[in-house]
């Protein structure tokens, strides 16, 4: 008796409309995002080349009519004594493009703030996003109790000769290790919570603590990576473990932790340190939150 071997064809998964609509839309949304952002690019760009054009068209026209003012100063002696009256003029029509101008070599040699950096200079925040001879492009961030540091989608255009007369504060700092220079993100941020007076205070701080221990190792550990050969000195006291602190008010009090986590992670993790506290706080009875 001779045995038969009989091969089953295995079954291969069907694919559903469904599932095939879904594949297409996710591609077709794929597809849509890379084409806005290709786009964005080149918008940029063409916005960039223009402003440096007519920067540089404006720079010669001043150079050449200074020129030829001197020139007629020369050769039309009678033209000569009007020439530090043109001067004055343009000194004075003048100054705060002249200003602006060795104000970009300043932002440049000094390294005051460069591309990609996060910024506030006088009332302006922003993230850098182009340095021109004149003016520094800003991407908006919101305030942080408006909008919680995110960025708005408004360009700002700000003159270079505003670094002159105004505090800059980077948020995107260098720091040195040992004999490296690094780049860091790394800033102290801060929740505050408000419970009403009855509320078991020394069990809220507690709960508050171990949340941020929680919540923030991995970040303090990147840092600790990040800065092998010492740390900063910011980060030493966040080295010790988190803060809390209390204010006391008539109506309520305040308790506040600090942490520390990159810039562009705070808002994140400040959500999740607040909402893993409102769900603890909830569930224990001695915890009021006003």
């Amino acid at each position: 008796m001779s045995l038969v071997k009989v091969k089953k064809n295995k079954r291969l998964p069907q694919t559903s409309h469904r599932d095939k609509a879904t594949k297409s839309e996710r591609l077709l949304g794929d597809a849509s995002r890379r084409s806005a952002k290709v786009k964005a690019i080149k918008t940029e760009a063409k916005r960039r080349n223009i402003s440096l054009i007519t920067t540089i068209v404006t720079c010669a026209a001043v150079l050449a009519f200074v020129a030829a003012t001197i020139l007629a100063a020369i050769f039309l002696p009678q033209v000569a004594i009007y020439v530090p009256i043109i001067a004055l003029g343009l000194a004075l029509a003048l100054q705060k493009y002249t200003a602006s101008f060795v104000a970009f070599f300043v932002i440049t040699f000094s390294k005051i703030y460069d591309l990609g950096d996060r910024i506030r200079i006088g009332n302006t925040k922003g993230d850098v996003r182009h340095i021109g001879l004149l003016h520094t492009t800003l991407e908006e961030v919101g305030e942080d109790e408006k909008l919680g540091g995110e960025v708005t989608g408004r360009l700002l255009y700000v003159p270079n000769l505003i670094i002159l007369d105004q505090p800059v504060l980077n948020y995107s700092k260098d720091y040195s290790a040992g004999f490296e220079t690094i780049s860091s993100d790394y800033m102290f941020d801060e929740v505050r919570i408000p419970i009403t007076t009855d509320s078991n205070v020394e069990k809220a701080t507690h709960l508050l603590e171990r949340i941020l221990k929680s919540q923030d190792k991995v970040y303090l550990k990147q840092a600790s990576e990040v800065f092998q050969d010492g740390y900063p000195r910011f980060l030493d006291e966040a080295m010790s473990g988190p803060r809390v602190l209390i204010f006391v008010e008539p109506q309520h009090i305040w308790i506040k932790g600090k942490f520390v986590a990159p810039l562009e992670s705070r808002n994140d993790l400040r959500s999740s340190i607040l909402l893993q506290f409102i769900k603890e706080a909830k569930a224990s009875s001695d915890i009021k939150l006003v």
